[in-house]
Parts: structure tokens; C-alpha cells; sequence
């Protein structure tokens, strides 16, 4: 009887392995579909219109009896905590992510963002009291060996310079968002719909608001309209939606080593569609930054 059940679960196992996999490259694909539109639409605006609209998206949901009576209920402090992962996320990461792209390559934008496992170690030593285990502090420097060996020789100058700087800034964003999520989802009194839909929606307004007074009004054809809602639909919400359902069957494990091949997505679809070559050196310390990054994030159970 187990091996007949064991036969059964398998290719289920499969077919949810391969809609992480689709979803890995959905989002691996926004790095292109942003560098494009960015060509018209202002980062900040982009960034806000981006989960603007996807924020829309997840409306109707909210119409529901339930959603709409524990939003009523929620007290002061839990409404202080979604305000600040909405401003964080939302407002600081996702803004830094678009300006990261405005200034520098997809790739490197891509590596950047998978600093973010070891800064929230780190963090988690202070603020969690998580203490990082010798395989995640070898990844840590094993990381630091493939950022070393990508960039190698060290020649920052000009536009680069903002754009690193902007990513520094962001990963650390990352960094807290993460944490804060961690703390808000860890008593789960709040359904994650509507931890979504509130920080969400704050963190949007707040980006469309400082794009607006920024670069003003941008003028958008329909092929960037398009682009923001594919992003907004289908990359972000229903994208969410479909990795959350999938890590209800996978191991943490399995969604660390599924979510780090986007890193290599991401460079294939730069080199496609962008243009954007990567060198032999370039392509083997990303490999072993990728390598590092998913030693970081695997925790004994």
C-alpha cells in the first residue's frame, strides 16, 4: 500500500516542482520586461504603476465576507506592522530594484538581490535570535568569493557607481522586509491575502505619489501598457499566488534551490532579448555566488 501511494504522490511532486519552475522564470522574465519599458516610464512610477495595478488585481478577493471582516478588526499595532512592511518592501525595495535596473545590467541587478539571504542571517542573529549555522557562514563567504571573482577586476565608475549604491541601499530594504514578513505572517492572525493587499497597496501609492512629483506625468503607449499589466496580472499576482500554492507541497530546500535558478534564467534572457553578454569569468562567479546563496538559506529542521 505505500508503494502504490508513493507511485501516486510522485508525479504530483513533479507537476509541482515544474509550476515553481514556471514561476521562477515568470519573474525571471520581468528583469527584461521592466529594462524595456524603463525606456519610456520613469522608475519610480513604473515601480508604483507595476503594483498599482496588481494591487487592483487582488480586489475582488477582498470583496469576500471574511477578508473584509478581519480588515475591520485589525488593531492599531498590526496595521503599524503592515504600514511599515508596505513602505519597506514595497515603497524602498521594489523602488530600488527598478532604479537598480534603470543604471545597470539585469544580471547584476539579479546578483545583488541574492545578497539578501546573508544580510538577513545576519540580521536574524540580532533581531530573531537565529544564529547561522557553519554551512550558512560558508556559504556567506563562498558568496562573497563569486561577487569577487563576477566584478574582478574592480573598475566602478560613473551611472554604475548610483546604480550599486541604489542596490546596497535595496538589498538592505530587502533585507528588513523580510524580517518584518517573517514576524507579521509568524502568528498567523492575519490571512496572507490581506497582508498582500494592505502593504501592497500602501507601498504602491506611496511610489506612484514620489514618482508623480518626481518626473511628473509620463506619457505611456500601449506597448508599455501591455508590459504593466502582464507584470501586474500574471508576473506578480498570479505569480505570487501560484509560488505560495506550490510551498504548500516543497521543501524549504527545494523552493531555495528552485527560486536560485533564476539568477541563471535571467542571464540567458538578458543575453536573448537584451543583449547583455556575460563572459566567461563573469558566468563562473555567478555560479559560485548561486552556490553560496542557496548554502545560506538552507537551515536544519
Amino acid at each position: 500500500m505505500e508503494g502504490f501511494i508513493n507511485k501516486n504522490e510522485k508525479p504530483v511532486h513533479i507537476k509541482t516542482i515544474l509550476q515553481a519552475l514556471f514561476v521562477t522564470f515568470l519573474w525571471s522574465t520581468s528583469f527584461v520586461i521592466i529594462k524595456k519599458g524603463l525606456l519610456d516610464i520613469p522608475p519610480i512610477t513604473f515601480a508604483g504603476l507595476r503594483y498599482g495595478l496588481a494591487w487592483l488585481f487582488f480586489l475582488p478577493f477582498i470583496f469576500h465576507s471574511k477578508h473584509k471582516s478581519e480588515i475591520k478588526k485589525l488593531s492599531k499595532l498590526q496595521w503599524k506592522w503592515l504600514i511599515l512592511l508596505g513602505l519597506i518592501f514595497y515603497t524602498f525595495t521594489q523602488g530600488a530594484q527598478f532604479l537598480g535596473l534603470y543604471y545597470l545590467p539585469s544580471v547584476t541587478v539579479s546578483l545583488m538581490l541574492n545578497f539578501t539571504p546573508i544580510i538577513v542571517a545576519v540580521m536574524g542573529i540580532f533581531m530573531l535570535n537565529e544564529k547561522p549555522s557553519i554551512l550558512q557562514w560558508c556559504g556567506s563567504g563562498l558568496f562573497l568569493v563569486g561577487i569577487f571573482t563576477y566584478f574582478f577586476p574592480i573598475s566602478i565608475a560613473g551611472n554604475r557607481v548610483i546604480g550599486l549604491a541604489i542596490m546596497g541601499f535595496g538589498i538592505l530594504a530587502n533585507a528588513g522586509a523580510t524580517i518584518i514578513g517573517r514576524n507579521v505572517n509568524k502568528s498567523k492572525n492575519i490571512h496572507p491575502i490581506n497582508i498582500t493587499f494592505i502593504s501592497m497597496g500602501i507601498g504602491a501609492a506611496i511610489l506612484i505619489i514620489v514618482g508623480l512629483f518626481a518626473s511628473g506625468i509620463p506619457t505611456i503607449s500601449p506597448k508599455n501598457w501591455v508590459y504593466l499589466f502582464w507584470l501586474a496580472g500574471v508576473n506578480t499576482a498570479f505569480a505570487f499566488t501560484l509560488w505560495n500554492y506550490t510551498m504548500r507541497s516543497l521543501t524549504a530546500m527545494e523552493s531555495s534551490i528552485i527560486n536560485g535558478t533564476m539568477l541563471i534564467q535571467i542571464a540567458i534572457l538578458a543575453w536573448i532579448f537584451l543583449g547583455e553578454h556575460i563572459t566567461l569569468q563573469e558566468g563562473f562567479g555567478m555560479l559560485i555566488a548561486a552556490i553560496g546563496a542557496l548554502l545560506v538559506q538552507l537551515k536544519k529542521k
